[in-house]
């Protein structure tokens, strides 16, 4: 199994951790879809990462639906609740969590654009989903509602990659002060192996 992404996607490496928890062999394969010679639009026509090459042949897009194509293919350990309702209440945390992750990305890629083209407004509405996001997200780690519990799940996985993205891209250095429970969880998590071994880096 091949898994496709780049160093610094939070996305793909939602995906690596979770095949690391569940004992899966697979290889990772840098390719940031930016550069020129990419092959990423090979294999995904939106030309994003992560990708999965399944050693039965076949890819699959799109870190939710990895997530759930690797919960399915690998059921142990159990990544999500066997309660359906459950299962979506840890599906929505990531959710939120992917989605104040692109809010993050979004400024990371305005703020490459030459300053006078860069959008102050648009960077703020960005922000702006992120403090929000962060908010929802500690809420729930505060309450342990279907995340921050002492077994790890997908939800947990989603927010660690998030919250680290946010100070590798310095993007938001200052959550761990605002946001506690998410602080702890961070700190809690940051000891596996499949935490440590997939930090971003350039």
């Amino acid at each position: 199994m091949k898994l496709i992404g780049s160093h610094t996607s939070p996305f793909a490496r939602k995906i690596a951790i979770l095949l690391q928890e569940k004992g899966v062999v697979f290889d990772f394969v840098n390719d940031p879809p930016g550069k020129p010679e990419s092959r990423v639009p090979d294999y995904n026509p939106l030309g994003k990462i992560p990708v999965l090459l399944p050693n039965e042949g076949g890819c699959w897009f799109d870190s939710p639906l990895l997530a759930e194509y690797v919960e399915l293919t690998y059921p142990e350990p159990a990544f999500l609740p066997a309660n359906p309702l459950h299962s979506l209440q840890v599906r929505q945390l990531e959710a939120a969590a992917d989605g104040v992750t692109d809010a993050a990305i979004l400024i990371v890629m305005e703020l490459q654009r030459p300053a006078a083209e860069q959008s102050v407004a648009f960077m703020d509405k960005q922000r702006l989903k992120i403090s929000r996001g962060l908010n929802f997200l500690e809420q729930a780690a505060a309450n342990q509602q279907f995340c921050n519990l002492p077994q790890l799940n997908l939800a947990d996985i989603a927010i660690v990659c998030l919250l680290d993205y946010l100070l590798f891209r310095e993007v938001d250095v200052h959550w761990p002060k605002r946001c506690p429970h998410l602080h702890a969880l961070f700190l809690r998590l940051g000891d596996r192996a499949s935490v440590m071994t997939t930090r971003p880096h350039s």
